[in-house]
């Protein structure tokens, strides 16, 4: 039986946190003796482990500077501190802080991976949580597999650090579609949703990432210029809950703006809204994009790493803007506008979500962990 270790910085509301718990919990228990440990405890994700997953935590919470804290300590250093046991496998399951501490071991007996959730076309943004690029760069070169979530989140890295041509891999996602699907029939609060209105939502942590700024904008112009009903559900939390709120008071749309906090199940929130939105800067392979489509709604999104693999190249599943507001304003308008192209990406999505199959998934990952 192989001991692994997936070292991941907290197991909060995020997207990867999510998939890495239907991750472990889908693994062969008969096969792997798993350990999630992480720097900062979190309840969000931890108690949907199963019983036999070890969960492990450094920290009580998240405190501030800690990135810039751990730059004071060399990658050795930390993965002495962090990690005790010995681990046939040592996965750092998101890049960052935890793919440094990896980067830390020196045995030669273990195995170790940076699993990369986002899209990289500069090397300063790889290197931002290193004390150098020559140290993101040396520290890259140590992981016997980086795995990425997206295809083109791999070319783009692989431009970005062109040293690591080698040893990149693909894996997708692991989503419980089924779960999904039955949680998504799960009734919402009476009312919440207008039957007289145009309901948008859009999901993810309120961070610089997700732009959920450029899309209360959006939604203001929709509603003040071109006199459209609509109303927008934001879903998540995050720490700029409080410049959001103000930006809707500085509008006036208080009551098209409607934030619904984090929730164990969003997937019964976006079943009943009209169109799921995506205004993200970036993304790897987008959870929340993935799941929308698994419930049957019509998807907006920018132009962002995995789009095309989820949507089609030519708009086949679902709309993709170039990344600006400009262009995601104008796609969303002509989308709202027409009635019949809402019902055709309806239908479209309905047919793209039933494409997920998290039994296929987990056999590649299992198939590459054999093989690493």
């Amino acid at each position: 039986m192989k001991k692994i270790l997936f070292l991941i910085p907290s197991l909060g509301g995020g997207g990867a946190e999510k998939v890495l718990v239907n991750l472990v919990n889908r693994l062969n228990a008969e096969k792997y003796e798993i350990t999630v440990r992480v720097l900062f405890d979190s309840d969000v994700n931890k108690s949907s482990l199963k019983p036999h997953i070890k969960y492990q935590y450094t920290f009580g919470r998240a405190f501030r500077g800690n990135v810039h804290l751990m730059k004071l300590f060399s990658p050795e250093t930390l993965y002495k501190c962090f990690v005790k046991e010995h681990y046939d496998i040592v996965i750092s399951y998101l890049e960052g802080v935890t793919a440094r501490i990896v980067a830390g071991c020196n045995r030669t007996d273990t195995k170790i991976i940076n699993w990369v959730h986002n899209e990289f076309h500069d090397i300063r943004k790889i290197s931002k949580v290193y004390r150098s690029k020559r140290e993101a760069l040396r520290c890259h070169l140590k992981y016997d597999a980086t795995v990425f979530v997206a295809d083109s989140a791999r070319q783009a890295f692989a431009k970005a650090m062109p040293a690591l041509r080698e040893n990149l891999y693909t894996l997708y996602n692991t989503l419980d579609s089924e779960a999904i699907a039955e949680k998504a029939n799960e009734k919402t609060e009476e009312g919440l949703f207008s039957e007289d209105a145009i309901n948008l939502i859009s999901v993810g942590r309120f961070a610089p990432q997700k732009a959920f700024d450029r899309l209360i904008r959006i939604a203001n112009k929709l509603i003040k210029e071109d006199k459209l009903p609509v109303k927008l559900y934001l879903l998540g939390s995050g720490s700029l809950y409080k410049k959001y709120r103000a930006q809707i008071a500085q509008y006036g749309i208080q009551d098209s703006v409607i934030f619904l906090g984090y929730r164990q199940n969003p997937y019964k929130y976006v079943k009943r809204a009209d169109v799921f939105v995506c205004s993200s800067l970036h993304e790897g392979y987008s959870t929340a994009v993935s799941e929308s489509l698994i419930v049957g709604m019509p998807v907006i999104t920018t132009r962002c790493s995995g789009m095309e693999e989820l949507l089609g190249e030519n708009d086949t599943y679902g709309i993709i803007t170039e990344n600006s507001e400009a262009a995601l304003y104008i796609g969303l308008k002509e989308l709202l506008r027409q009635k019949e192209k809402m019902a055709h990406y309806k239908s479209r999505a309905q047919i793209r979500g039933k494409a997920f199959d998290a039994k296929a998934a987990v056999t590649a990952i299992e198939d590459f962990l054999e093989k690493i």
